[in-house]
């Protein structure tokens, strides 16, 4: 009896990936874009595949995006309690408003838990955004009275943080975004990994090694079949002339550095691989344009990924 069980958790184990356990992360856009649309600005759920053990990268915006993932199933619970018992720690790539005001304006109904990022980003919440005088200092350092809610978790680049009450963890990397730095966030679940970038400027324009020291990092594990997508921004059509990028990418600076990634990998290894555009900048006008030219552009011939608002992406 126990050699017939035995063979048939065997059995059921190997057939997981045939029945859709394949995959490793589960993606939720709360927020796709930059810019003039204050309810759908940067934030992503990550969470590993088969869990409600998310973290958010970065967190524009919060809870109307929540209601949007509501509305297209993701979620079968309130939208007050995937904010309180879903979001298990927030990821803020720099303290610019459109990566951070749902955090602030969502701060009094949210539960204890962690925010995660670099000391200089921390820095301008502390004398900015969680002050008596701006709102309240919802975290546990800074202005007094802290009210504690939050506990500021300082990443060091190179170093990986497990996420508490996640199978995830994460290590951080700066870079280069115009007058400020801004960070790149490795997630790591058992042996599968997801980049994300917060906003950042081409090494060309903003004359840095920033994303070619990334590269470096992350092209093993594109040539181990191990990153599953590269999250990074394309703000701008190509356009926008460089001196008005403010630390911003174009397809064209975008498709730059892939080729300068695929210097490392290896052109071939690159076909097929994920890349999700994000931080798109209205009018709509512009986003037709950053897709067309996206498309147009592609000679490594990547999958181009088109994150919309509440729409789950399982990888």
């Amino acid at each position: 009896m126990h050699s017939k069980l035995l063979r048939l958790i065997l059995f059921c184990l190997l057939l997981l990936p045939v029945l859709g356990f394949s995959q490793s992360f589960r993606i939720v856009p709360l927020g796709v874009k930059g810019g003039i649309d204050e309810s759908n600005l940067s934030a992503y759920m990550l969470a590993a595949s088969g869990t409600n053990n998310y973290i958010c990268l970065d967190a524009g915006t919060l809870y109307y995006g929540i209601q949007k993932a509501i509305d297209e199933k993701v979620f079968s619970i309130s939208a007050d309690q995937v904010l309180r018992r879903y979001i298990k720690g927030y990821f803020i790539s720099h303290a610019h408003l459109d990566h951070l005001s749902g955090l602030i304006i969502c701060s009094p109904d949210d539960t204890v838990k962690s925010i995660y990022g670099l000391k200089s980003t921390f820095e301008t919440i502390k004398t900015h955004y969680f002050t008596w005088d701006s709102w309240a200092n919802f975290a546990d350092e800074g202005e007094r009275p802290t009210l504690k809610k939050y506990s500021y978790r300082v990443l060091t680049p190179g170093i990986p943080m497990h996420v508490k009450d996640t199978w995830m963890q994460v290590d951080a990397f700066p870079l280069s975004h115009f007058n400020l730095t801004s960070t790149a966030f490795l997630v790591k679940s058992n042996d599968a990994y997801i980049l994300y970038l917060g906003d950042t400027g081409a090494d060309q324009v903003e004359q840095s090694h920033n994303l070619h020291n990334l590269w470096q990092l992350i092209a093993p594990l594109i040539k181990n079949k191990k990153l599953k997508a590269i999250m990074i921004e394309t703000s701008f059509p190509n356009e926008q002339p460089n001196k008005s990028l403010f630390g911003h990418l174009t397809p064209h600076l975008l498709m730059t550095e892939m080729s300068n990634l695929a210097t490392l990998t290896g052109q071939n290894e690159l076909k097929g691989f994920n890349v999700i555009i994000t931080h798109v900048k209205p009018p709509q006008d512009n986003i037709e344009k950053i897709k067309e030219q996206l498309k147009a552009e592609n000679p490594l011939h990547l999958n181009i990924i088109f994150p919309e608002q509440g729409k789950a992406i399982d990888l």
